[in-house]
Order: structure tokens, then sequence, then C-alpha cells
């Protein structure tokens, strides 16, 4: 399955070999920025590892319904593993006997960063199990950078970096996944080749309005018109969420403006690489006041003035 993974070649190439030869590390960690596509390579492997034939539960495992692989995420708010949840996949781990149908079982930790909270108590549930793992285990945790993720659990694994396809490959797996030639272009080219952010961006219902109305509130930048600006932006003064997602859709579009003037004339409603700039300045005013739970009523005020 490791053939499906877009681009990364050489990182296919050295993970495939060591699963040939039983060379596996039985923690890997996979590294790379939100929508390079961690979570799809973590999977990948797996499967390959689970059921080197291949076959339906092979497929299962892509599509996260397969028994014998365990999974470990944030929750809540925070977004924090949580402790209880850690010893849970450890006694499921030691206690239940393998399947004669697969290789081994896998443990997916999605987000190994949020392991880092209430002192670590979830890293060092976590710890005990990958220092002395049972026998056929494999431990496949995600995270966005190495740093991260704590020095005790990182220094038992092997890391590897998953990196963003060229343009012209994103848009060919979007099409593959049957996004119009049209919609598939720009997206591999406003989210510079990260195929999971692009997907989210024309299947998430929420994350493609965040995308419109961003593109929307550019062509009132453009126009200099605050009144709208203003009007659009009010929807969010209790929505601190969605305003954060909202803010990280104009850094895109802007930033896709100052690579691509003519994407401004095209897609975002006249703006200019100068209006791109002025409201990427904004959006940082706008974001360090969210971070410091600043007056959301206020921010989005701020905002619609500063951009127009």
């Amino acid at each position: 399955m490791l053939e499906r993974l877009a681009g990364n070649d050489a990182l296919k190439s050295e993970l495939g070999a060591a699963l040939r030869g039983g060379r596996l590390p039985h923690a890997v960690l996979l590294v790379g920025e939100p929508g390079c596509g961690t979570g799809f390579a973590a999977r990948c492997l797996a499967a390959d590892y689970l059921y080197p034939q291949g076959g339906p539960h092979a497929e299962a495992v892509l599509k996260k319904e397969d028994t014998e692989c365990l999974v470990l995420q944030g929750e809540g708010a925070s977004g924090q593993i949580p402790v209880k949840k850690v010893r849970e996949a450890r006694e499921a781990i030691q206690r239940s006997a393998l399947s004669t149908d697969a290789a081994g079982r896998v443990l997916f930790i999605y987000g190994a960063q949020n392991l880092n909270g209430t002192q670590g108590s979830a890293a060092n549930a976590l710890l005990k199990i990958i220092e002395e793992p049972p026998e056929g285990v494999l431990f496949l945790l995600t995270a966005p950078n190495a740093a991260v993720v704590l020095p005790t659990i990182r220094s038992r694994c092997a890391a590897y970096t998953i990196a963003p396809v060229p343009a012209a490959d994103c848009a060919a797996r979007l099409r593959a996944e049957r996004l119009p030639a049209k919609a598939a272009d720009e997206l591999a080219f406003l989210y510079e080749g990260h195929i999971g952010t692009a997907l989210k961006s024309w299947n998430d219902q929420t994350t493609k309005a965040a995308l419109g109305m961003a593109k929307t509130l550019c062509g009132y930048a453009a126009q200099g018109d605050t009144y709208r600006a203003l009007a659009l932006l009010t929807k969010y003064e209790r929505d601190k969420e969605g305003f954060a997602a909202l803010l990280w859709q104009l850094d895109q579009l802007c930033s896709a403006v100052l690579r691509r003037p003519a994407y401004g004339q095209e897609q975002c409603g006249g703006l200019t690489p100068d209006d791109a700039a002025k409201i990427l300045r904004a959006d940082a005013g706008a974001r360090r006041s969210l971070n410091g739970n600043g007056n959301l009523r206020l921010n989005v005020a701020v905002l619609a003035g500063e951009i127009t």
C-alpha cells in the first residue's frame, strides 16, 4: 500500500526494503506539516506490515476499519491524549491474542505531541510498552515535527519525514479522487502540494465554507468595502474556532496571490499583491489577539477596518 502514497519515493523505498527484510523498527515516527499525509502514510505502512499480500483486510486498514489496529488521538478542547486511553490501549495490546489473519498488531498514535500534557503522564504510560513491546506490535506515531514530541518518546522511534508533493502530482492525485480538473489544479496550487488539506477543503463542508468566506472577504478588501467586510466578519463574533479557520484560509489565499498575482484576479475578487500583504499583516495581529484571549468582537471589527 505504500505505493499509494504520493511522492516521497526515497521514503517509500527505504520503508519497503525494511519491511521486506524484516528490519522495520517496532516504533516509527512519521513527521510532516498538517495536510502532508502523515496519517495516510501510517495507514499504508500498517497495511503492508499486517497484510503483506494485500486484499480486503489491507484496504480496511486504509479506511480505519481493521480490528487489528488500535488508535490513540487527542480529545476535547485541549486536544491532549488522556493517560486513561493510553493505559486502556496498553492493556488491550498486552491481553488480546493476535489474529490468525494478520502478521501482527498496530497501535496508531496520531499527533504524538499531544502526549505532552499532564506532566507527560500519557507519554510515560506509553513509554512503558514501547520499551518492552509485545511480540508483533508495531507503534506508528505522527507529529508535525520531531521537536514537539517528548524526547523520551522520540528517542525510541525511528523518525521519517513526509514531504508535500509537487503541485502537478498533487493535482493528479486529486483528480484520481474525482475532483474536477479545474478544482484539482487550483487546490494543488493554493495548498502547495498538501494533498490532505486540499481534499479536506473539497470534502469537508465546514472547511469548504471557510475557504469560500475567505475568498469573499478578499474581494471586499480589494474593493475597499469596509461595510460588507464587517457584515461578513460579525458572523464570527461568538465563534472563535470559526474565526481562526477563516484567518488560516485568508493566509493561504494571500500567500497564493503573492506567489501568482493572477490568482488574485481569478479567484479573490481582484486582490492585488499589495492588498494580500496588508491582509497578512492584519491576520497576524488578529491571531495574536485571538491566542491571547482578546475580545473577539473587537478583534473582528479591527480586522474589517485594517484589511479594507
